[in-house]
């Protein structure tokens, strides 16, 4: 494995565009991200052991801009199932979310199967991507679990580490391998502990009422930390699921793999009835909210600000003091062009009209000194030749 590398400039690009949210509900924190058109029904990401709520970047970018939206979230410091679906319960009625579309993968598929059995009405669909049905294969492999709590930081993050695949990767796999190494590290104790305690907590997903045409199923064909024959329950479990298996991807396809995971993901969304609005994508605000009216008053706000800072008498129309900025031909994922562009373009017109003003007061000095001057010799021709005479 190598070392973990600095972030990816598509990550970077995305922590600029996308916040944050950090909300405490009852005596849990809640980590997440809340991106697209707020009309469209959410598709929820639950990351596994090692992930976050930033390992799924890569669809919150991708789909938002489709139309479609996506949040992403950390499983919060929880010990037992059925404090998680307390849990995930009252964080959908705070951000005012009722009915949902989960992708899990590893432990956060496990997490969604549970909810959607415990909470048949509020789950309409399920992605599940390299995980499981119940938890005794990992139970029997880890008979410390008792004493997790206990356990030192560094030594949980080692555990967790040994579960991914060591040994060189293709380039983009061996990306997606440091970044989430680098998210295992951002993990406190506590929170590397429930999430342990969770994969080894005693639970199985019981019959769901979600019909298996509501189910998809996104595996890795070359490798991933789940074992085979719990892949193969799953796929057992749900005959008439679809299937979209992946070539190659390793543990983390939605980082290595985007542009087939995200491919996948919309043809799930559009076969269970999700209509995205790409309509509205381009007035999102920064923070997800899709309401055009504050993005047209903020316009409308600066609009005049600008024509309040022109100085009266250098233009006849308001057209003529606000300059247009011509219209991109690149594509609709192009970033917004920059405020300070418009800025910096208004001061350009400020400086013309000063230089217009300076040369208008320029020529009638010129002028006045010429009519003085013609007055002058004028004057002192008449008097030199009337002395002459």
């Amino acid at each position: 494995m190598k070392g973990v590398s600095s972030a990816p400039g598509d990550y970077v690009y995305f922590k600029s565009q996308v916040p944050l949210h950090k909300i405490p509900i009852g005596t849990k924190q809640w980590r997440y991200y809340d991106f697209g058109p707020k009309t469209v029904p959410p598709l929820i990401c639950i990351p596994g052991i090692a992930g976050t709520a930033d390992v799924y970047y890569k669809q919150i970018m991708a789909l938002s801009m489709k139309g479609y939206r996506v949040i992403s979230v950390d499983i919060p410091r929880v010990w037992n199932y059925h404090e998680w679906i307390q849990a995930f319960e009252k964080f959908l009625d705070t951000i005012d979310v009722h009915h949902v579309h989960l992708y899990g993968t590893s432990l956060g598929g496990f997490l969604a199967q549970l909810f959607a059995h415990h909470r048949p009405r509020r789950v309409k669909s399920l992605v599940l991507s390299n995980t499981y049905l119940d938890t005794r294969t990992f139970a029997a492999a880890m008979p410390w679990a008792p004493f997790v709590s206990w356990t030192p930081s560094f030594l949980l993050k080692r555990y967790v580490l040994t579960g991914i695949r060591d040994g060189p990767h293709e380039p983009f796999i061996a990306d997606s391998v440091d970044f989430a190494v680098s998210q295992v590290e951002t993990l406190s104790k506590d929170d590397l502990a429930s999430r342990l305690t969770l994969t080894v907590d005693a639970a199985s997903v019981g019959s769901l009422p979600l019909p298996d045409s509501s189910i998809t199923i996104m595996d890795t064909n070359d490798y991933c930390a789940i074992p085979q024959h719990l892949k193969d329950e799953l796929t057992e479990r749900y005959p008439e699921a679809r299937r979209a298996y992946l070539k190659t991807g390793g543990d983390f396809p939605f980082l290595s793999r985007p542009d087939e995971v995200n491919l996948h993901l919309q043809l799930h969304l559009r076969r269970v009835g999700v209509e995205p609005r790409p309509e509205v994508v381009k007035n999102i605000s920064k923070d997800g909210a899709d309401g055009t009216d504050s993005s047209k008053k903020k316009t409308d706000e600066e609009n005049d600000d600008r024509n309040n800072n022109m100085p009266q008498g250098s233009g006849s129309s308001s057209s003529d003091q606000s300059p247009t900025l011509p219209e991109s031909s690149g594509s609709s994922n192009d970033p917004p062009l920059p405020t300070d562009t418009i800025q910096l373009q208004s001061s350009s017109m400020d400086n013309l009209v000063l230089v217009q003003l300076a040369g208008e007061v320029y020529q009638s000095c010129v002028l006045f000194t010429l009519c003085y001057c013609t007055l002058v010799l004028v004057h002192s021709g008449g008097f030199i030749s009337r002395q002459s005479v």
